[in-house]
């Protein structure tokens, strides 16, 4: 994952596809060269695309121009908007008039099988076995990736965009300000009643220095990526990834919104409420909500706060505040109980190619689908030609792991908001770990260019190998009349502990005394039933 702050890149506009004609992009590897020749004359591809915001013009991106010059195919996108992608990709399969290739179709597992099951997605397992070594290479070094993607009936309907980020895998973080815990000569905190003595002083003990009691001790947002405070705390209790309610115990899926841990959480969090530790506002702002008040003026007024990474509320190329945070290790809660939320669980599926293409067009669009699954896709569709916003390695550079770096990303990248050199990561790419973590590491990481190097630092230290032994995949197949019922289950179940959940802690419902009316309000929404299926589904993918 990479993080774009405001601003534009004055130079550089210039080059832009010209620099791919003239193969100013990497010469690639073997494989990455073998897997796209193409013997036959250019094929037409109509494409289900949907470009991302930074992305000026996708039919001229030169991003684009190279692939279609590489691969002699030419693109005819169907252009859709994030908020309009769901219904529109609906409505093209649906009808008579679909895209050859979905490139960013965001296929669940439920959507994969229903439109496998009608023949509308079609199977690429030998399309791969003749055309794609890449992605057969890809599924030798990962064969958790294959059974991820694979069907029950032994077919692959789509390829998910595969993102190996270390610091994403672990991002349920919870970030405190260093430069106040000094101040006040306190420690990090490493259980729930350390948390709680510390925020107490973040609110008590003037810690800005600013003759006010203006500290915010605890803050997070409703909708955000990992902004939620009832996530990162709950799980000293029992597990929450603030993605679903499922607890996994040596096979056996349950439910954990009802189970007495989770009250004990809520309990916990109610007192940090109460007595004004945690911001009101986290259960109702928006993300710029939390950098409105990180940007106050007179001085900084955040002690702590849950988010994938710190910058999403100190935002800003010249934002100096972060460098105050560091992160708070998953925190152990009274009964011993510690866990970081998991998030390598693999992904909803991207590319797919439909009944609407011929086997010359199908053959064309996997050709595609190999070569983008390289590095040298995957360096270029993310940074554009070389020596532009990256270049290769220099002697001396070292990597995550002090081995010669193979790239480094020139500090203007980070800048940069519009351009046209590259997708910025749309479609699919396969970055692997390996991959990510071979780029030049920065000698200050609280620049732009190492905050990567940062989240990787932060990552290691506290959070990896502090996961459960089992967590939810988020590739669980499950028949076409299940997963409906499950989505359904699911819609009518998570709405309800949200809404209790944030009830409790706020106090507009008792705990001591409706605790037991909220389970069976649970119970009565089918949660028995909910838990079956995904019982059932789990036990087929373990089986698999």
């Amino acid at each position: 994952m990479n993080f774009r702050f405001i601003g534009r890149l004055a130079a550089g506009a210039a080059v832009i596809g010209t620099a791919y004609m003239l193969f100013l992009y990497m010469a690639g590897t073997s494989t990455d060269s073998d897997a796209v020749k193409w013997p036959h004359s250019q094929v037409v591809l109509t494409v289900f695309a949907t470009p991302p915001a930074e992305v000026e013009d996708i039919a001229t991106n030169a991003f684009t121009r190279h692939l279609e010059q590489r691969l002699n195919i030419r693109f005819q996108f169907v252009q859709v908007s994030a908020e309009a992608q769901r219904e529109r990709k609906a409505a093209l399969l649906a009808g008579g008039d679909g895209p050859d290739v979905f490139l960013t179709g965001n296929l669940t597992p439920d959507e994969q099988i229903r439109y496998g099951m009608q023949g509308k997605l079609r199977p690429l397992n030998a399309l791969i076995d003749r055309y794609a070594p890449q992605i057969r290479q890809r599924f030798a070094d990962n064969p958790q990736l294959k059974k991820w993607i694979t069907a029950p009936d032994g077919n692959i309907y789509a390829l998910p965009s595969v993102n190996e980020c270390f610091h994403c895998w672990y991002s349920q973080k919870l970030w405190i300000n260093a430069e106040w815990l000094e101040r006040l000569g306190l420690k990090v905190p490493q259980t729930t009643d350390e948390l709680y003595r510390v925020l107490q002083a973040f609110k008590l003990q003037d810690p800005n220095g600013n003759g006010k009691a203006d500290e915010v001790p605890l803050t997070g947002a409703a909708d955000g990526w990992r902004v939620d405070v009832t996530a990162f705390l709950m799980s000293a209790f029992i597990y929450y990834s603030g993605e679903d309610y499922f607890v996994i115990e040596n096979g056996k899926v349950s439910l954990s919104a009802i189970r007495p841990e989770w009250r004990d959480g809520l309990s916990y969090i109610r007192r940090l409420f109460r007595e004004g530790l945690i911001d009101p506002a986290a259960f109702t702002q928006t993300v710029d909500g939390m950098v409105q008040l990180a940007r106050s003026p007179e001085a900084n007024r955040i002690g702590s706060l849950t988010a994938g990474h710190i910058r999403m509320a100190f935002a800003g190329p010249a934002e100096t505040r972060h460098q105050a945070y560091i992160t708070v290790p998953p925190l152990t809660g009274p009964d011993g109980y510690s866990a970081a939320g998991y998030f390598n669980r693999g992904e909803y599926g991207q590319f797919a190619i439909t009944n609407k293409a011929s086997e010359e067009e199908a053959e064309a669009a996997i050709r595609l689908a190999d070569y983008l699954y390289g590095e040298e896709a995957a360096v270029l569709n993310e940074f554009g030609p070389e020596n532009l916003w990256w270049r290769r390695g220099a002697p001396g550079e070292q990597d995550e792991h002090g081995r010669p770096a193979r790239y480094a990303v020139r500090p203007e990248f980070w800048e940069v908001s519009v351009q046209n050199e590259g997708w910025s990561q749309m479609g699919i790419l396969y970055r692997s770990r390996d991959y990510r973590e071979s780029w030049a590491v920065p000698d200050d990481p609280y620049s732009l260019a190492g905050y990567e190097h940062r989240l990787y630092t932060e990552t290691k230290l506290h959070y990896e190998g502090r996961e459960p032994a089992e967590v939810m995949p988020l590739h669980l197949f499950m028949e076409p009349e299940a997963a409906a019922e499950a989505e359904r289950l699911r819609t009518s179940i998570h709405g309800a502990v949200r809404d209790a959940t944030v009830a409790f802690i706020t106090g507009h419902r008792r705990l001591e005394t409706e605790w037991d009316a909220y389970v069976r309000e649970i119970k009565e929404l089918k949660a028995d039933r909910f838990i079956e299926l995904y019982q059932t589904a789990y036990d087929d993918y373990r089986a698999r």
